[in-house]
């Protein structure tokens, strides 16, 4: 059975105590994409959206290596920045056309003030630089779903893939269902989920299947 691993993400949904049905329109946002997907049946979504540079989980690791903090930076952000206060910089959330994200010039905006701070002043005020540029991020991603919401009229919100375990992130989207603690980031059960909604390959057709990095 051929799975789509984005699809998997979407697939940890079913896998809830209570599953989440489609129609829904879903963020994924993960280390290596950013996507808002319109999900009207099980196994089939329809792209709307994505990352013209960084995705979100790649900006959240980028901005905890240049704050000097361990890996996975999402993890590490997420926590230093419950200490800090978000309003303390003012980073910039990118103004894209239609329902895309970009995320290149906030880390650039990061990489900018921690080089004007110096060392010591960004080692004092590390906890607020995480706050704020987390802050940035969440802001970003909850805009753009919103958005997605009224163009599409998709009322129910999903969240998936590994920056959905951020907790500021399920802080501003109530509404919204997130994917479960244990299924964020890539597992196999996920995996297994997508695969029922999948049509099998009969064999010994499937012999012939094959990975690939990237959907064509």
């Amino acid at each position: 059975v051929p799975v789509d691993h984005l699809e998997g993400h979407v697939a940890s949904l079913y896998l809830a105590p209570e599953p989440l049905p489609p129609p829904f329109l879903c963020l994924l946002a993960s280390g290596g994409h950013t996507l808002l997907l319109a999900v009207r049946e099980r196994g089939r979504s329809e792209r709307l959206g994505t990352t013209l540079d960084d995705a979100a989980g790649e900006a959240f690791d980028k901005g905890a290596r240049l704050l000097g903090l361990g890996y996975p930076g999402g993890v590490e952000i997420d926590r230093l920045a419950q200490e800090g206060d978000r309003a303390a910089f003012s980073f910039p959330v990118a103004r894209v056309p239609g329902l895309d994200f970009s995320f290149s010039g906030l880390k650039t905006a990061l990489l900018y003030t921690v080089r004007d701070l110096g060392a010591e002043e960004t080692e004092r005020r590390r906890t607020d630089l995480a706050a704020s540029y987390q802050d940035a991020i969440v802001r970003a991603l909850a805009a753009k779903l919103r958005e997605g919401a009224d163009r599409t009229g998709l009322e129910q919100l999903a969240v998936v893939g590994g920056v959905s375990a951020n907790s500021a992130l399920r802080a501003a989207l109530p509404g919204a269902r997130f994917a479960p603690l244990g299924l964020c980031t890539d597992n196999a059960a996920m995996i297994a989920s997508a695969a029922r909604y999948v049509e099998p390959i009969p064999y010994p057709d499937y012999l012939g299947l094959d990975a690939y990095a990237s959907a064509a």
